[in-house]
């Protein structure tokens, strides 16, 4: 069944309706999908909320339904992983946004580092870059079923990166100097994280400076194997072990 996002403020459970008035979503029902009156479609609140809603009218601007049944979306982890990401190259940074999305994470956060090759001429230029990752997000979203839209957040330099994660309870960066401490012996010290902030450095990784300023700031370095991971690459691996060792993934 094709799955939507709409606002909250668009669902009345009191009137049984439920109104679709994004423009790309009415066009995308409307004329790609080309459903009709009595087809049903799947709604999500973006807060682990489902419906089900059977379109009773079309119109170029909206779409309306009615709710048939309400449900709590199951899709969603246990825990809050965000992902700090050296901007890499290219259109890298889409299939990171569109893969760490269908594993589950909470939000990415674009970051600025020393070896940042990728220079955002301006703040439309940022905005623009934005956008589109929050659209691949969103595509990602619908596609895997998530109960939320996890958010594609402004960019952030290293140091403002670093004041922002006092609230996090795991914050880890990989790093291909560090041969003891890995992941999964992080984890099994304490199954009780709720937050977790994954941070990963760009092509060329961090300056050593970096992670001494990261470490200092409670942030543990890891290895995630015995060999060196791409920037578009670790932290899928990294976010992939998280899920797993809290049984979202590959079962409990």
């Amino acid at each position: 069944m094709h799955r939507f996002f709409v606002d909250r403020k668009n669902i009345s459970e009191e009137k049984k309706e439920i109104i679709i008035d994004y423009r790309e979503d009415v066009k995308h029902i409307g004329k790609v999908l080309r459903l009709c009156k009595e087809d049903c479609i799947e709604v999500c609140d973006g807060n682990n909320n489902d419906y089900i809603g059977k379109i009773i009218s079309i119109s170029k601007s909206q779409i309306k339904l009615e709710i048939l049944e309400r449900k709590i979306c199951d899709t969603e982890p246990q825990i809050q992983v965000a992902l700090f990401q050296g901007i890499p190259k290219s259109s890298k940074m889409d299939m990171i946004v569109q893969k760490c999305t269908e594993l589950g994470i909470y939000k990415i956060v674009p970051i600025i580092t020393e070896r940042t090759i990728v220079q955002l001429k301006d703040k439309k230029a940022e905005i623009k870059k934005i956008e589109r990752w929050q659209k691949i997000a969103d595509s990602a979203a619908k596609q895997c079923k998530r109960g939320i839209i996890p958010k594609v957040e402004a960019p952030l330099s290293f140091e403002e990166m670093l004041n922002s994660l006092a609230d996090y309870d795991l914050k880890i960066i990989p790093y291909e100097q560090e041969k003891k401490v890995g992941l999964k012996n992080i984890l099994s010290r304490n199954k009780e994280y709720k937050k977790i902030a994954i941070i990963i450095g760009p092509e060329g990784g961090f300056e050593y400076e970096e992670i001494i300023k990261a470490h200092n700031a409670g942030i543990v370095p890891i290895m995630l194997g015995p060999r060196i991971l791409r920037t578009e690459t670790a932290g899928l691996v990294a976010l992939s072990v998280l899920m797993y060792e809290i049984g979202d993934l590959g079962g409990y």
